[in-house]
């Protein structure tokens, strides 16, 4: 197979253009999904199990008379936790371990301190008490998008997960339920789509309504996860997968190609990019491409990915490799350098980094120990990796003393008259002594 990758230069004057281009990327439904999206989460709203019943028996091709059915039971799931092998289930258990770990790092304590006068302020950290899940059923299953959406909330204390997950032909994955409950999921419905967003989001007579609802989908679950945003929290919009990799030239081209495979073979819309400050090493590279390509069993979505959104980009330098990469603001970032860690530093947006020639960011995808869910679509720019602190909520603390209240009732009253708030003044000065 031989395809084309554009291949771009920092030193040409039109190179910022060209890279606004190529980053381009229309996450907004059209009105066709969107108008679909809304009529579903109506009917949900209203008609509750009967229309999530309905909805699924028409869009995952299965008969089911009532929602009961749909509930998958403690013995299915340890059933398909034993069909799957145990090489499989030793990986799965690992690969928990190690996000457990990582996770337990992020947990945000509550905290608090007393003025002089006695007054005491602080900042009091709670779980969310419900979090739904949603886990990918269609075109691929992935258990580690269980282990990575489900272990943070577990961590942060949530005392309830719900995962729903679509069985289309009624084809269930074992390997997802075995991670289910590795991970700890409390209840598990087999159910997707928009309808699986609006029964978790206001809930029905038989599905818990949640407080969040994190896990990726496809175009009608983003879309319907969006329309609920506001009823309930979300973890974020996802664009296509991404990576950027930053090589000095020194890295078998043959890894670099297989890197940029690996996200590129999730779907034609995903984007791999290389930067190199040689531009003969990206010739390299993309020999190794077309040669590794035919063996890869998704070469057509890999090569459709490459040719549509991948790109080659020639640098000056390191230096200027990073600047790219800070305005690109990648979901991953490869470092394949000899020396990554004074290059990480001048970072300032990716999702996730990953500092050395020998870490792909494969292993970021399933056993590292940080999550694999990150900002997408430019969004490293201000928002971060999912972690625990997504499934915590903070509460500030106030508790005046008789002395404190009257130093900031003279403050407050001031301020609040200024603004033209009586009663506000009012209720500070009650407290003067």
């Amino acid at each position: 197979m031989n395809i084309p990758i554009k291949r771009l230069h920092t030193h040409k004057s039109d190179f910022w253009t060209q890279l606004d281009k190529l980053l381009a990327w229309d996450t907004v439904s059209d009105d066709h999904v969107a108008q679909t999206v809304r009529d579903i989460i109506r009917d949900v709203r209203q008609r509750g199990d009967a229309a999530v019943v309905e909805f699924t028996n028409r869009f995952d091709r299965v008969q089911v008379r009532d929602i009961a059915q749909l509930r998958i039971t403690p013995q299915q799931i340890d059933a398909a936790s034993q069909r799957v092998a145990s090489s499989t289930r030793e990986a799965l258990q690992t690969a928990a371990q190690r996000v457990r770990r990582y996770h337990e790092h992020q947990r945000i304590q509550s905290w608090s301190y007393t003025e002089a006068d006695g007054t005491l302020l602080g900042q009091q950290v709670t779980a969310l008490d419900r979090v739904g899940v949603y886990v990918p059923g269609g075109k691929a299953s992935y258990p580690s998008s269980v282990l990575m959406n489900v272990i943070p909330a577990k961590v942060a204390g949530v005392a309830e997960i719900i995962m729903v997950v679509p069985t289309p032909d009624a084809v269930v994955n074992d390997m997802v339920l075995a991670a289910a409950k590795i991970a700890g999921v409390d209840t598990i419905f087999a159910i997707g789509g928009a309808q699986a967003i609006a029964a978790l989001a206001y809930g029905t007579a038989t599905i818990p309504k949640v407080d969040k609802i994190v896990g990726p989908g496809n175009i009608y679950v983003a879309t319907a996860k969006s329309m609920v945003f506001g009823a309930v929290g979300i973890d974020m919009i996802a664009g296509p997968s991404e990576i950027l990799i930053i090589a000095d030239g020194n890295t078998d081209p043959d890894w670099i190609a297989m890197d940029l495979f690996s996200q590129a073979e999730h779907d034609e819309a995903a984007q791999s990019i290389l930067i190199a400050p040689d531009e003969a090493y990206l010739d390299r590279v993309t020999t190794s491409i077309q040669t590794l390509l035919p063996a890869m069993s998704r070469n057509k979505i890999i090569a459709a990915s490459l040719s549509q959104r991948g790109a080659m980009i020639a640098v000056r330098d390191l230096a200027e490799a990073v600047d790219v990469a800070n305005y690109i603001a990648p979901e991953h970032l490869e470092l394949s350098v000899a020396d990554p860690e004074p290059l990480s530093k001048r970072v300032r947006h990716a999702g996730a980094i990953f500092m050395g020639r020998y870490t792909a960011e494969a292993l970021g995808d399933y056993c590292a120990g940080p999550n694999h869910v990150l900002p997408t679509s430019r969004t490293a720019r201000f928002s971060s990796p999912l972690g625990v602190y997504d499934f915590q909520k903070r509460s500030s603390l106030i508790q005046c003393s008789a002395s404190g209240a009257s130093q900031l009732g003279k403050i407050a009253a001031t301020l609040a008259q200024g603004e033209g708030l009586t009663a506000h003044a009012k209720s500070a000065e009650y407290r003067i002594k």
